[in-house]
């Protein structure tokens, strides 16, 4: 069942509201532990994706630099390897040369490439996360601000 985080927390929100006070404890409450806990590990399956894709990303980063780096250096050997075969006359030999030397800024091209395209997309992914995170933050210090409110846990003159 996916339920929206914010219906999780007003879910404890309620739950604190409705727990009865302990005497002499400034306002403290009882509330079950095993009922919060399972609360709170329902709120930890239904982080937002991006939190999981984020971590994903951070994972893939360095294996997709490290296979950028791979065919970069397979490219290389490839013109290397065809440049001593082509080296028996001059004119093809001097062909060979500026190709493999245009393979090699090619491959190095795109392996900068890559690696920026993961970063930035990392980046994305990340800053996304972290609006995200930053926004629940702020519910929970609302809801902890409300929490140390004097006037919240007082006595209500209808629930006599």
């Amino acid at each position: 069942m996916n339920v929206s985080i914010d219906d999780l927390l007003d879910e404890i929100d309620d739950e604190i509201d409705k727990a009865w006070s302990l005497p002499l404890t400034g306002g403290k409450r009882a509330i079950s532990a095993d009922w919060l806990r399972e609360k709170i590990d329902d709120v930890r399956a239904n982080m937002p994706s991006e939190v999981r894709q984020a971590k994903n990303i951070v994972a893939d980063r360095a294996e997709i630099i490290s296979t950028a780096r791979r065919e970069a250096e397979a490219i290389i050997r490839k013109a290397e390897e065809r440049a001593r075969r082509m080296m028996s006359e001059e004119e093809v030999y001097k062909q060979a040369e500026a190709a493999a030397a245009e393979l090699l800024a090619q491959s190095q091209q795109k392996a900068r490439e890559m690696r920026k395209g993961a970063t930035d997309f990392a980046e994305d992914i990340l800053r996304r996360t972290e609006e995200v995170l930053a926004g629940r933050i702020g519910d929970v210090r609302q809801a902890r601000q409300m929490l140390r409110s004097p006037n919240r846990f007082e006595e209500r003159p209808d629930a006599e």
